[in-house]
């Protein structure tokens, strides 16, 4: 069973017909929110930045959320393969045991535990994220206003609700709420136009990188936010994947500038063919469909038929942090297999690159 699915939009599909697909030609490379599922991307992680694009010399834009921007931050490590292995393991291992009665661990014990995860991840590695010769890395977090500019026990859920309800009726309404905060390589244009939705941009710093990365990931309720990130407006800093669950961005009206990724393609490896705009709208179906935003971009996504072989038919995921709970080994087992297996993505995509077949090209 074929385990990748191709997809494109009009304008690579084009690009694609007439010249194939050339790492110089990816100028831009989104990472999604959503958590346990980014394992399955590993192996194609390794390849793309450990193999195919270091043998180019362009600027390449990299815009992750959550674990996506976790991810992104890796890629732009020294050897990036054997960082992306170290990442692997680490979020495989993770571990917060329950006490009796517990269906989660608390929000303050998960955040601290993470931190100290990032700093060992990093270390003092962080000037190599910041001064990459080519990688341009930019980090998306969610930003608090008004009752969520600070979390609070009660503000807080008000706040979210208050969100949901505006989301509901205009994504760009939400951005009374909550704000996108990109934090980005010194000097880096963002690459995309964001002009759809409440955006400001932030110069990524030694001060600032742990802390941002850390916001980025903190989902709400289940980690802390994230207060009083240097260099950063004041306020309260949650997971990226809020604003921004999918990173549906306009790189279509990309800045065709020497600092921008205009004209260039956007190569999306990705856990589904549909790239969902914030996570607030998992429930609204018709936000689910590509838009001219995405006519760059060429996606890769596992085959749903080859998920369903996967250990519980599916893709690993948060649910699995309750189904498994205090039995982190059937957890690890279950992962692993399932990593293991997502080599066969990595294997299908060099393969395709080597000999492209537009018949397996499907519209994104």
């Amino acid at each position: 069973m074929k385990a990748l699915c191709l997809y494109a939009g009009p304008q690579a599909r084009q690009h694609l017909e007439q010249h194939g697909l050339q790492a110089s030609d990816v100028r831009t490379i989104p990472a999604a929110a959503g958590g346990p599922k980014g394992l399955i991307l590993g192996p194609l992680d390794r390849f793309i930045f450990g193999t195919w694009l270091a043998e180019t010399s362009h600027e390449v834009h990299l815009v992750g959320g959550s674990i996506g921007a976790w991810r992104m931050a890796t890629a732009c490590l020294n050897q990036p393969a054997a960082a992306f292995e170290q990442l692997e393991d680490q979020y495989i291992h993770q571990h917060y045991a329950l006490q009796p009665g517990q269906t989660r661990p608390p929000a303050a014990l998960v955040s601290e535990r993470f931190g100290q995860s990032l700093q060992a991840f990093y270390g003092r590695r962080v000037n190599e994220v910041l001064t990459h010769p080519r990688y341009r890395l930019h980090m998306v977090t969610s930003r608090g206003r008004h009752l969520l500019g600070r979390e609070h026990g009660l503000r807080t859920p008000l706040g979210y609700l208050g969100a949901f309800l505006s989301n509901s009726v205009q994504r760009r309404a939400m951005g009374a709420w909550l704000e996108r905060v990109v934090f980005s390589t010194p000097g880096a244009q963002l690459p995309f136009d964001a002009s759809d939705y409440r955006t400001r941009q932030v110069h990524l710093s030694e001060a600032n990188f742990m802390p941002a990365l850390q916001a980025s990931c903190s989902i709400p309720f289940v980690l802390k936010a994230v207060h009083h990130i240097p260099g950063a407006p004041p306020g309260a800093y949650w997971d990226g994947g809020i604003t921004d669950y999918h990173l549906h961005l306009n790189y279509a009206a990309a800045p065709d500038t020497p600092a921008g990724a205009g004209k260039g393609l956007v190569l999306y490896p990705h856990f589904q063919q549909s790239v969902v705009p914030g996570w607030l709208d998992k429930a609204l179906k018709w936000r689910h469909k590509a838009t001219h935003y995405l006519d760059t971009m060429v996606l890769l996504a596992p085959n749903p038929d080859w998920v369903k072989t996967l250990p519980n038919g599916k893709l690993p995921d948060r649910k699995d942090f309750t189904h498994y709970g205090n039995d982190l080994a059937s957890c690890v087992k279950a992962w692993r297999t399932a990593v293991q297996a997502s080599r066969q993505l990595a294997d299908e995509f060099e393969a395709w690159l080597q000999r492209p077949d537009m018949s397996q090209v499907q519209p994104l």
